[in-house]
């Protein structure tokens, strides 16, 4: 087991000391601060400690890439500066005085996708795969699908469906859920609330289009009607409904009191709530998460929608530094309700795929720096494989010119995957494998933008390496690679 502790204290001294320090905590990789004043931590000195990958400043927090050995870094930095380490929901707390408006904004969609995150996936993944059972036909099936010559593949295919319904036409829950956990309020209170946004009750959301008005349901409360309407797979609805119950709740535990408050703060938050969620929020929802899907879908399907590929895939990767990237989960799973698809995601995977290619290069490039190789090797395979931030942060922002070989590959590649009009079922895993999430039909083309995405930064880096503006070593720094040697 590596020992940390002459590298904790030199962070300790770097960061500027224990005075310095407002909170810490660490996540799978890395540690995190917020500190008083964030202009006495020296970068410099700090990614000069061997066991330091990498820093950057995300969401008020000054963030220390270690790897996957942060718990043990973590320990010794505790001992060493006398600082004990809060939960990560009190260091974001603490994190907020070093926020912007914008940025606490961008804080709130992360906090309540990020938990959704690894159920999307697995439903993306899923969907792609019933694709393949009951959608394609084989020539060595005589032109059949899979599930029309073998029962067994029909009986998993039906199976799958399970959890595929269960992600994505109940995901009102998780997100109504999501928010009560991210605000601190009752938990199941959120699940139930999000249970009626989609309750069978109610006119299923996929068939309102192809249901007239006059034979859509309704509650006759004498003087006014609601209709009786479901939110499956509506982003919009259920946020305006959960922090509306939350603010109910955090509202009525200050006035009512705590002796009845169990029978009461929920009766009197849960069931407004839910009114007001089918009455009034839900429509307004359903209506502006329409007109952000719309407006985004035109153009991606515009004639100049390989312009707007061209500039997303381009600035995708600034976007994740400042953490408003976050917000295309939102509009990814608007577009897949919508639309039942996103031409938006596979851009994002082709981001990610041309951050490890860049790394990749660098790794060639310092092929004898057994120090460097021991940040971009894990960093390249874990980029291929969707985590791009040691690969952003460890190599690629710390020498500029592979983050900008990457930006240029994936701003080409997400104009290629516009022009091909690639689209993915939903949010899948954001490298390589992302291609399991996207719909067959288009498997050739998002074959041809990944080409792309790993090709061009490679290229630009070596390339780019040999500019003494760019480079900050300068080529002739650098070892001649021997490549097989």
């Amino acid at each position: 087991m590596a020992d940390f502790k002459q590298d904790a204290k030199q962070l300790l001294e770097d960061i500027g000391g224990p005075e310095n320090i407002s909170a810490v905590t660490h996540c799978a990789t890395r540690m995190r601060f917020v500190l008083n004043d964030p202009a006495k931590a020296d970068n410099k000195k700090i990614e000069k400690i061997p066991s330091v990958k990498g820093t950057f400043t995300q969401a008020g927090q000054y963030q220390v890439i270690i790897g996957n050995d942060v718990a043990t870094f973590y320990n010794e930095f505790e001992k060493v500066s006398g600082k004990t380490g809060v939960s990560k929901d009190d260091v974001k707390a603490a994190s907020k005085k070093n926020q912007t408006l914008l940025q606490r904004t961008m804080s709130v969609f992360a906090e309540i996708f990020s938990p959704l995150i690894p159920a999307i996936v697995v439903g993306g993944l899923i969907l792609g795969f019933r694709n393949i059972l009951e959608a394609v036909p084989f020539d060595s099936l005589g032109g059949e699908t899979i599930v029309s010559v073998y029962p067994i593949w029909n009986t998993i295919n039906s199976f799958l469906w399970l959890p595929g319904e269960a992600i994505f036409h109940f995901l009102p829950v998780g997100i109504t859920w999501s928010i009560a956990k991210k605000m601190g309020t009752t938990q199941i209170l959120g699940i139930v609330l999000g249970i009626t946004l989609v309750s069978p009750q109610l006119l299923n959301a996929y068939s309102v289009a192809s249901t007239s008005a006059a034979d859509i349901p309704f509650w006759d409360f004498g003087l006014f009607q609601i209709d009786m309407i479901g939110y499956q797979a509506q982003v919009i609805p259920a946020m305006l409904a959960g922090f509306l119950l939350a603010y109910f709740e955090l509202g009525l535990r200050k006035i009512i009191p705590e002796a009845v408050s169990m029978i009461f703060v929920p009766l009197f938050a849960l069931v407004p709530a839910i009114f007001i969620a089918h009455a009034v929020l839900g429509p307004i929802g359903w209506q502006i998460g329409s007109w952000i899907s719309d407006l985004v879908y035109a153009g991606l399907t515009s004639s100049f929608r390989w312009l707007f590929g061209l500039l997303f895939g381009f600035f995708y990767s600034p976007l994740v530094i400042t953490g408003l990237h976050h917000m295309s989960n939102a509009i990814d799973l608007q577009l897949v309700a919508d639309f039942d698809g996103t031409n938006l995601w596979p851009m994002i995977a082709l981001s990610n795929i041309a951050q490890g290619s860049a790394v990749l290069a660098m790794l060639i490039l310092h092929w004898k720096d057994k120090e460097e190789q021991s940040v971009s090797l894990p960093a390249t395979i874990s980029c291929y494989l969707g985590v791009t931030e040691p690969a952003m942060f460890g190599i690629n922002l710390k020498y500029f010119y592979p983050f900008l070989a990457a930006m240029i590959g994936s701003g080409l590649a997400g104009m290629m995957s516009s022009i091909f009009n690639v689209t993915a079922y939903s949010i899948g895993v954001g490298g390589l494998p992302g291609l399991l999430s996207i719909k067959n039909q288009y498997w050739g083309q998002f074959i041809i933008c990944m080409v792309i995405a790993i090709v061009v930064p490679i290229a630009l880096t070596f390339v780019f390496s040999k500019s003494k503006k760019l480079n900050k070593m300068g080529v002739e720094d650098l070892p001649t690679p021997k490549l097989g040697s």
